[in-house]
């Protein structure tokens, strides 16, 4: 599901792959000591929103891996090391070169085993959809090949969650999360998602792009909801990923709501969202109970006894943010269940057609607005819910209107685009029971 991988909130917009390790060395060398809360918010508003005309389109493509003969049976670490050879991540394989796929995306494990990719970003969505497909396929061959299998939805369907990585980032959040119940541990090892990156925009458009990505949650969960069968069972929901995320820590995922300034309200939350996870050299992570990052800047309760927070750590708290979305210097659309794998490109269409011109972004606002804060709603229900599937039906119309004109001007092939546009609406007319049968 859901990028709680120990990796630097780096942007995939940077297309040069590293290690974590080597990433996150980076930053400690050059991180600084956070003098005030003030300090610390405008930190978070350079590193989390990058000004600029849109331009480019990612995606971060998330799979539970099954071994194809018997898909009820759990996966060992060394099932994955074999399959992933010199690309796999060095949380599993810590001697590993951890060499991006051969066209160029990096490889990250979940820690239940979920396998995510992150392709370069491209200008258009051609060029997205030939990047990503080639090292989709390389990375299917390779499991392919020591009998594993990607996943086809966003929950696992035949396994119970179960924990295989088992770093002290992991340990610490399987901890925190389990008083709130088997949300967390759920979400963390049994889900998988789909994430679409889009730039930030320029200043002047970015409140539209900021309200619209939040408002556009529930319909889209609705409308590409896959995940109702989890460990054996039919949960009865449309999608069970979705709300086994919001079942974990509320001021980790809850939604931001709609600002002029969307700048200052999101660094203001990062300042007062409890630190979950503290990195230490030795000894469990875990954070101290209601320790805000701006009660650890200002040395207040439990921060007095730790070492004053660096630019470091604060980047590490921005990795611990399981929001729908979460701008990483561009922004990180969270909250779709993850696609079968031959199936990613529509909703990732639909985005960058709704985002492609103020006038869209506008008419869709209106159109997402009677259902904009219905998130539960949306994960149990799915387009059986009426407003949310005439609220879909209008976005899905608005989205292959402004498909149908921008044409090849995608850089996919006219045959391409129309098959989109059948897929969308296809979804729609069968109320997103396609994906579920």
């Amino acid at each position: 599901m859901t990028a709680v991988h120990e990796r630097h909130p780096r942007s995939p917009f940077h297309t040069a792959a590293s290690s974590a390790e080597a990433d996150q060395a980076a930053v400690n060398r050059t991180a600084r000591i956070l003098a005030d809360r003030a300090e610390g918010e405008a930190y978070v508003a350079s590193v989390c929103f990058r000004n600029g005309p849109p331009r480019r389109i990612g995606v971060e493509l998330e799979y539970t891996v099954h071994r194809t003969a018997d898909p009820t049976r759990p996966l060992d670490p060394a099932d994955l090391v074999a399959a992933l050879g010199p690309h796999a991540p060095r949380t599993v394989a810590p001697d590993s070169p951890a060499e991006p796929l051969p066209h160029g995306s990096p490889v990250t494990l979940e820690p239940g085993g979920q396998i995510e990719i992150s392709p370069p970003p491209q200008t258009s969505l051609g060029a997205l959809a030939a990047v990503a497909d080639a090292d989709l396929a390389h990375l299917r061959e390779r499991l392919a090949a020591v009998g594993l299998s990607l996943g086809t939805s966003g929950i696992d369907p035949h396994r119970p969650p179960a924990r295989m990585l088992a770093t002290p980032r992991y340990t610490a959040m399987e901890r925190r999360f389990a008083p709130e119940g088997p949300g967390g541990i759920t979400m963390m090892c049994s889900t998988a998602a789909l994430q679409v990156c889009v730039d930030v925009g320029e200043r002047a458009t970015l409140p539209g792009r900021w309200a619209l990505v939040h408002a556009l949650g529930p319909v889209l969960v609705a409308l590409f909801a896959n995940s109702a069968r989890h460990a054996g069972v039919d949960t009865g929901c449309a999608s069970a990923r979705w709300l086994a995320v919001l079942r974990t820590e509320r001021c980790r995922t809850h939604p931001s709501t709609p600002s002029r300034d969307p700048v200052t309200d999101w660094a203001r939350r990062l300042m007062d969202t409890p630190v979950m996870v503290l990195r230490r050299r030795d000894g469990p992570w875990d954070a101290p109970p209601g320790l805000t990052f701006a009660d650890w800047i200002a040395g207040r309760g439990a921060g007095a006894r730790l070492d004053p927070p660096t630019t470091a750590d604060l980047d590490y708290h921005l990795s611990t943010m399981f929001t729908p979305v979460r701008p990483r210097g561009y922004l990180e659309i969270r909250y779709l269940d993850a696609q079968p794998p031959g199936r990613w490109l529509p909703p990732v269409a639909l985005l960058t057609a709704l985002l492609a011109r103020p006038a869209t972004v506008d008419r869709a606002l209106a159109a997402c607005a009677p259902v904009a804060d219905r998130w539960e709603d949306a994960a149990r229900h799915g387009l059986t819910d009426a407003r949310l599937a005439a609220a879909g039906r209008a976005v899905v119309d608005l989205g292959c209107a402004e498909l149908a004109e921008l044409g090849t001007g995608t850089g996919l092939p006219a045959a391409t685009v129309m098959t989109i546009i059948d897929d969308l609406q296809r979804r729609l007319d069968h109320g997103g029971e396609e994906e579920r049968r």
